[in-house]
């Protein structure tokens, strides 16, 4: 019988250098954003250290004595009696094995080289960190390979600083019995890599067509509206999601823990149907190359009728959050679609009196905001009753007549219409209705031959 064996934790410790023009408010979010991505990976960070500088260090990012500090602590002072809620059985002293330090700031590979020779332990920045998780997290085809491009293109200035740290071995020729003017391994790789990522653009292009040849033969045969929840990683957009159609999407406490794309129907279905995309959260410092690569994971956005921008009410940061937003909506073009604010997680900010001051106080900042908890049914419905009315607000009222030898579809009528009265004569049956003119004008020629 298989006997379980529990992996075990790596733990990390996270440096950051605060530039005079960051505030310490802003510096102390990103640190706890880092942490946030650490604890996604499975990451346990025991120690955070801090360094003011005017400028980052050319060499190795850190100042030579913050260097020696981490070294130090690394490599002797360590110790299970730092963790904070130490599992059942772990050991409260002894020497605890630090396997990376987690760099907040996007760094040069020969700023990681060095820093890593000087410390004694793997270095990931906060890009390398991102990756990972997006490296993980992908499931579909589309979100893979776009992974694998921004991990190639991050991958490929680092080899050279990788071949210096593996030695003269990493930097021999490949010319026969090692003489000639052939490729060094590490030009060979790069080479290697320009060609995976040109054949990974290929496939992304032949995905992105058959997706749009789908997404128009769904809309030929059918007719709906379509709202996308955007905003930032774990405001609380896929338990909306949940609660707005009734699925079971995956719900869970950490950063990214949706990249593809999920799309379902408004629950209970609704005249028009409205569908409703989940996308990929936005967050601070987003790596350019990743917004370019998961560009099609926001087509969502990019075609809805409406997005729901879910901001979490009981982050002191939403603030920063909703120009994150902002600005990666406005590089996927995505920023001219009609926006709602959804003021998401109010049950969070404290006693009933704190929510109520909170609620008055957002509603007066923002106006058109709605602010609720995606946990609390009633609030639920009156947010779906708003985005059905923004999808009703253009629909007509008519009245259509279907033949009694063309009774068969009535059901046709219920499902693309709201009908207001029904009544009967000798020669058929005639429905009041509301609807989308389009939705109206099909069904006019289709009932027509049947008269």
């Amino acid at each position: 019988m298989p006997i379980d064996v529990e992996e075990k934790p790596m733990y990390a410790v996270v440096a950051a250098v605060q530039l005079p023009s960051v505030s310490d408010v802003e510096f102390e979010a990103s640190l706890t954003e880092l942490r946030e991505l650490a604890k996604t990976l499975g990451i346990k960070v025991v120690r955070t250290f801090v360094q003011k500088r005017a400028s980052f260090d050319t060499t190795a990012y850190l100042g030579v004595g913050k260097r020696q500090e981490i070294h130090h602590y690394v490599n002797h002072e360590a110790d299970f009696a730092e963790l904070d809620g130490a599992a059942p059985g772990m050991p409260k002293a002894g020497f605890l094995e630090i396997g990376a330090i987690l760099v907040d700031h996007e760094i040069s590979p020969s700023q990681a080289r060095n820093l890593e020779k000087d410390v004694g332990c793997e270095v990931m920045d906060r890009t390398m960190v991102i990756l990972e998780i997006f490296h993980r997290n992908a499931r579909s085809r589309a979100a893979k390979a776009q992974v694998e491009i921004a991990r190639l293109g991050y991958m490929a200035p680092r080899l050279r600083e990788a071949a210096k740290l593996a030695g003269p071995q990493g930097r021999q020729r490949s010319g026969v019995g090692g003489r000639g003017a052939g490729e060094s391994h590490t030009e060979l790789d790069k080479r290697k890599i320009r060609d995976r990522i040109a054949e990974l653009q290929q496939e992304i292009i032949a995905m992105d067509a058959e997706r749009q040849t789908q997404r128009a033969r769904r809309q030929g045969r059918q007719e709906h509206a379509s709202v996308a929840l955007v905003g930032y990683t774990n405001a609380g957009k896929s338990t909306l999601m949940r609660a707005l159609t009734g699925s079971e999407v995956l719900v869970a406490n950490k950063l990214f823990a949706t990249l593809d794309t999920t799309v379902r129907a408004l629950h209970p279905e609704s005249v028009p149907r409205v569908l409703v995309s989940d996308t990929v959260g936005f967050i601070k410092n987003l790596p350019h190359g990743l917004v370019a690569s998961f560009k099609s994971t926001l087509d969502e956005a990019l075609d809805a009728s409406l997005l729901l921008h879910v901001i979490d009410a009981s982050d002191p940061g939403f603030e920063r959050q909703l120009e994150v937003t902002d600005e990666v909506l406005a590089e996927i073009d995505a920023d001219a679609v009609p926006r709602l604010r959804i003021f998401n997680k109010i049950d969070h900010v404290g006693d009933e009196a704190a929510q109520a001051a909170c609620t008055a106080a957002l509603r007066d900042k923002y106006p058109d905001c709605i602010v609720m908890s995606a946990r609390r049914p009633d609030e639920v419905a009156s947010l779906r009753q708003t985005i059905v009315a923004f999808f009703q607000k253009d629909l007509v009222e008519d009245e259509l007549f279907l033949s009694w030898s063309a009774q068969q579809l009535r059901g046709e009528i219920y499902a693309s219409c709201e009908v207001l009265e029904e009544r009967a004569d000798e020669d058929g049956a005639f429905f009041r209705v509301r609807c989308e003119g389009s939705v109206l004008q099909r069904l006019r020629e289709q009932f027509a031959p049947l008269r």
